[in-house]
């Protein structure tokens, strides 16, 4: 018996390796794992050294470092675009490798479970790959390792498949099993916590869920935990604060519940401490106030339910304070003046009563506070104007209901101000005129009265959005707005302003809402022949006499209902805008067209003007291209590595892109379905060079590289793109056919009712999301796709999402602005993007919320949708109170149960996403992995009586 314990406690040994590795042996096996990638050709010709002709020196090999040895200790393949797996790494001929660097890769499949043989392994970085599967028990036995950041993957957390170790001999697949059945089979990867030496454990991002164990306390060397963006769902362990040593803690987006442990208060050497967006409750324990290091304080969106402690304002170091959207109550603590070092404050939706302190001037350095939506009352101090750095204050929503002290005007760096929906009163102060770099004033919903002096606005050249609505204002409209070049929402409604409506406004050429309606105005309106984005306008309920101008030709009715004078439109508007033509919505979307239409003609007339603009240096291009041989051959294409046609081929089988072959037609291009002769069918994109504004504008170089990018990215939601070819002045795209077709043609045809019912609309809509946030951010450098439509969306056969049509995709590059001409389909652009041609991810975001909604209500979302857009220029007492069921598509029951919850978590981050500030929006990450959470927020009313109001505040 003795004899076989002992064979079973050595069988479970790792073998002793009594042979040496030597540099040519790594150097063969760093070849062949090099076979198996697919890299782009930045990171092939950086690795070239990697060679059978080079292999002696293996120390001098691109991403290799040596030890004194002579073999190899650290590989930093890191930001190198590579494809491949770790599959054919083989860890065994690596004994001496102390640094592992693969972040910012492609990397797939799992992490194999022989990595536990480079037993003298310190670093081990494998973020942002397309990593899956379980994170192997086996890195339990890499003891020496002190960081490990396995983060942004697709890891999750199924129970160990054993099937790997059939064919181990019995001693050692028991002593195996011994060893480790209480370290791999919980839900969360414990048995890292048996790596004692770890100071760096980053997990953030993955698919994690569970519980976080209380062996994490064993880490007692930990300096830097980072679990966030998961789906966690324990509560937090108080053995965490056994880990002393840590400075970073982030648990935020999981599904964490329970108190806050006080034992949290023994991490002294805590310098931030993250945990929004998880279901935390109770109280904030007074001894947060032992955290003295803390400079970064995120609890938001939790269900906390006490006040602030007064040992807060211990935290001395503190710069960053956040407890918004909580149940938090009380007063606000006087102490909160003691954090010196304060930048930001954000306390809003909660539920604090009393005033806000009179100290709190002190916080000299505050640059945002944000108290919206409490429950404050009495005075706005004025000690806010001794806060030197102040550029955003927002207070609205509460009952304050004093006057604006003019010290306020002393705060020149204000960029945002929202007062509104308090009861604030007396007049607007003058010494506001200073504000000058104001881009947002909110002071709607009050009791404000007096003139808008002419002296008060004439130096608000930034503003963007002028809010004074629903106020007792009187007088005339300043002129002086006029000069506001940038203003983009102006609503004065609901006050009592006399006199008429200044011609100047006419020249406000980004303007998109006008709201003057419930004054006193007379006179004519003016022609607006300027305002070329004006889409939201109302002039009711005043004193407006003769006809009105041709631009608002087709307004709706109530925008000039009240006005006695007003006789219709003037004569030469017969025929002034173009007729309305069936975008794909439905018949009964008039007045869907009335907010597309009309700047569909200003961007069409700007868009004239680049094409004007490019014309010359397109010809060059184009002159180029038709002389040069080298796109005149049928071979001289990039096609995908296991493709196995050419591309003579598909031409011949679209006899030579013939009518008959084509199924679409779009504003770049062509596209022809061609059946091969192997069976194969591919879909060909035809965009002919000398009819696009976007492709000639570039180096044709350039664009080569960036399809060559194209074809290496990989996604289950993104459409194939087997190569690209230019011939003869065109350029030739070729994806894999999908037999259902458009996203578009499926929910206007008729299996919109029968087939596209709310789990497969959902499902779609998670696909689109995945497929977008993969090329926000899992590509180096970032894609951005700039044209997402319902017809831009194909469908598998089980409705499968693959984005497709990257022909005006463009590559964002880190480290400069990407300025772009027009791009893209009318009723789906963002709306920065028509007038400052700036080109970012949010752009994205934004029809990606269009596209969401358009399959949630089954049409396109027209004027909801310019509602929702200017969010900030509307108070939530002026929106109608539009039902969520009332703006689903009606083809449909009503969901229910699991159903309805996770509709409204569809239909509340796609208003998200189409907000009018790009930064308010969500990341398309963000945005993904909310839509697949496994646990659904309970609905906050019963279904059949949430408004879209709500759903924006949530």
């Amino acid at each position: 018996m003795t004899v076989l314990y002992m064979l079973l406690l050595l069988s479970a040994l790792p073998l002793i390796k009594t042979t040496s590795i030597s540099p040519r042996k790594q150097a063969e096996s760093l070849v062949k794992w090099k076979d198996g990638f697919s890299s782009s050709s930045s990171s092939s010709s950086f690795i070239s050294s990697w060679s059978l002709t080079n292999l002696n020196s293996l120390c001098n090999w691109a991403a290799i470092s040596c030890s004194k040895t002579r073999t190899v200790s650290k590989i930093d393949l890191s930001n190198m675009h590579i494809d491949g797996s770790l599959s054919l790494f083989d860890f065994s001929s690596f004994p001496n490798l102390t640094h592992f660097n693969l972040n910012g890769n492609y990397f797939h499949g799992p992490i194999p479970s022989e990595i536990d043989q480079v037993t003298e392994l310190q670093y081990l970085n494998l973020r942002d790959n397309s990593l899956s599967g379980t994170i192997p028990y086996q890195l339990s036995n890499l003891k020496k390792v002190r960081y490990m950041d396995l983060g942004l993957n697709n890891f999750n957390n199924t129970d160990q498949d054993w099937s790997e170790f059939a064919g181990m001999p019995s001693l050692t697949y028991l002593a195996m099993s011994m060893q480790a059945d209480n370290l791999y089979h919980s839900e969360f990867p414990e048995f890292i916590s048996q790596c004692r030496n770890l100071t760096f454990l980053d997990l953030s991002q993955n698919k994690l869920n569970g519980q976080i164990p209380p062996s994490i306390g064993q880490l007692r060397e930990l300096q830097y935990l980072d679990l966030s963006y998961n789906s966690l769902n324990s509560s937090i362990p108080s053995e965490l604060g056994l880990c002393t040593n840590l400075t970073h803690l982030f648990l935020a987006f999981n599904e964490l519940n329970g108190e806050l442990p006080l034992s949290l208060s023994n991490l002294n050497n805590l310098v931030e401490l993250g945990l929004a967006n998880n279901h935390i409750s109770g109280t904030i324990p007074p001894s947060i106030g032992q955290l003295r290091g803390l400079q970064y304080l995120n609890l938001s969106y939790n269900s906390l339910n006490s006040s602030i402690p007064s040992e807060l304002g211990l935290c001395t170091n503190l710069t960053h304070l956040s407890l918004a959207s909580n149940q938090l109550n009380g007063e606000l603590p006087l102490s909160l003046s003691n954090l010196n070092n304060l930048v930001e404050l954000s306390l809003a939706y909660n539920r604090f009563s009393g005033t806000i302190p009179d100290n709190i001037g002190l916080i000299s350095g505050l640059q945002s506070i944000d108290l919206r939506m409490n429950h404050l009352e009495g005075k706005i101090p004025s000690s806010v104007g001794q806060i030197r750095e102040l550029q955003y204050l927002n207070l609205s929503y509460n009952s304050l209901n004093s006057s604006i002290p003019s010290e306020l005007g002393l705060r020149t760096n204000l960029t945002h101000l929202s007062l509104s929906s308090n009861k604030l009163n007396g007049e607007l102060p003058l010494s506001l005129s200073n504000l000058s770099n104001l881009v947002e004033l909110g002071l709607d919903n009050n009791l404000f009265t007096g003139q808008i002096l002419p002296s008060l606005v004439s130096n608000w050249i930034n503003m963007e959005s002028l809010q004074l609505q629903s106020n007792e204002l009187s007088g005339e409209i300043p002129t002086e707005v006029g000069n506001m070049n940038f203003l983009l929402t102006l609503n004065l409604r609901r006050n009592h302003l006399t006199g008429v409506v200044p011609q100047i406004l006419g020249n406000l050429a980004l303007l998109k809402l006008l709201d003057l309606s419930h004054n006193h105005l007379s006179g004519q309106i003016p022609s607006f022949v300027n305002t070329i984005f004006l889409r939201d306008f109302n002039f009711s309920y005043n004193n407006l006499t003769g006809r009105i101008p041709c631009v608002f030709q087709w307004a709706p009715e109530n925008a000039f209902v009240g006005n006695s004078g007003l006789h219709g439109y003037v004569d030469s508007c017969v025929d002034s805008i173009p007729p309305r033509q069936n975008r794909n919505f439905k018949k009964d979307n008039k007045r869907v067209l009335i907010g597309i239409l009309v700047p569909v003609c200003g961007l069409l007339m700007v868009t004239t003007v680049i094409g004007l603009m490019f014309r010359k240096k397109s010809s060059l291009v184009l002159n180029k291209v038709n002389t040069s041989e080298n796109f005149e051959s049928l071979e001289s294409m990039i096609l995908q590595e296991e493709v196995k046609f050419t591309f003579a081929e598909v031409v011949k089988a679209v006899d030579d892109f013939h009518e008959k072959y084509c199924i679409g037609v779009g504003g770049f291009g062509r596209v022809y379905k061609a059946e091969l002769q192997s069976g194969q069918v591919v879909a060909v994109k035809r965009l002919n060079m000398s009819d696009s504004n976007d492709i000639p504008a570039i180096n044709l170089h350039s664009f080569q590289n960036e399809i060559r990018t194209l074809t290496s990215i990989r996604h289950r939601n993104i459409i194939r793109l087997y190569g690209f070819c230019s011939r003869r002045g065109c350029i030739f795209l070729l994806y894999e056919y999908l037999e259902r077709g458009s996203l578009g043609k499926a929910l206007y045809g008729v299996e919109g009712v029968n087939e596209l019912v709310w789990a497969t609309r959902v499902k779609i809509v998670q696909g689109l999301a995945h497929a977008l946030s993969y090329l926000h951010h899992d590509c180096s450098p970032p894609i951005v796709h700039r044209d997402i439509t319902v017809n831009n969306v194909l469908l598998e056969f089980d409705f499968e999402v693959r984005l497709s049509d990257f022909g005006i995709a463009r590559l964002l590059s880190t480290d400069s602005s990407n300025w772009t001409d027009i791009a893209g389909s009318f009723g789906y652009i963002a709306p920065e993007l028509a007038y400052t041609m700036r080109v970012t991810d949010k752009c994205d975001v934004y029809s990606f919320g269009v596209v969401a909604l358009e399959v949630m209500m089954g049409r396109h979302p027209g004027d909801m949708l310019e509602s929702q857009l200017q969010e900030s220029s509307k108070s939530r007492r002026d929106n109608v109170e539009l039902l969520l069921k009332d703006l689903l598509d009606q083809r449909l029951e009503p969901p229910t149960n699991e159903s309805a919850k996770v509709v409204v978590l569809v239909v509340t981050m796609a208003l998200a996403c189409v907000r009018m500030r790009p930064a308010s929006r969500p990341t398309m990450l963000f945005t993904a992995q909310k839509l697949s959470a496994q646990t659904l927020p309970c609905l906050p009313e019963p279904f059949g009586m949430l408004t879209i109001n709500k759903l924006m505040a949530l």
